[in-house]
């Protein structure tokens, strides 16, 4: 048979102490043992497996940059050669003469890398590119255009 009985707690409410005596006892976190892994020093052989687990317990672990990076997404020179026709489909490159006109913004990309040759003539307007592509585009009767300074 079940029988209800009131929690303990419940007929301690109103009372100073609730049953530990003076009112000094269970007062803190003092006599808690501290909080979170408190008490883990030269004693606490017991103790040290749990924490080796938590990798970041001990020392300092990266920082925070307040500083804004802009997130580079690159694209190499013989993707987009691969890819001109379909490119060029769907309208985000064009054609001016003998140049094919490259937007890299349109195509999602900030940066142009210089893996691959160029076989054909390129305006390429761009924020980011390398010295290396910006040469060989250039030997080859192009010309690359920086939207920001820098490379």
């Amino acid at each position: 048979m079940v029988v209800n009985k009131a929690k303990k707690n419940k007929r301690q409410r109103g009372s100073t102490t609730h049953g530990w005596g003076s009112r000094k006892k269970h007062r803190g976190t003092g006599n808690k043992g501290g909080k979170g892994h408190a008490g883990s020093g030269k004693r606490a052989d017991s103790k040290k497996p749990s924490i080796w687990k938590d990798t970041k317990y001990f020392g300092k672990h990266g920082f925070k940059n307040l500083g804004f990076k802009k997130k580079i997404n690159a694209i190499n020179l013989i993707e987009i050669e691969e890819k001109l026709g379909s490119f060029e489909s769907d309208k985000l490159i064009s054609r001016e003469k003998d140049f094919y006109v490259v937007d890299l913004a349109k195509l999602g990309f900030n940066k142009l890398l210089g893996k691959g040759n160029p076989t054909k003539k390129y305006k390429i307007t761009t924020e980011y590119a390398s010295k290396k592509i910006m040469e060989k585009i250039k030997q080859a009767g192009g010309e690359v255009i920086l939207t920001r300074q820098g490379n």
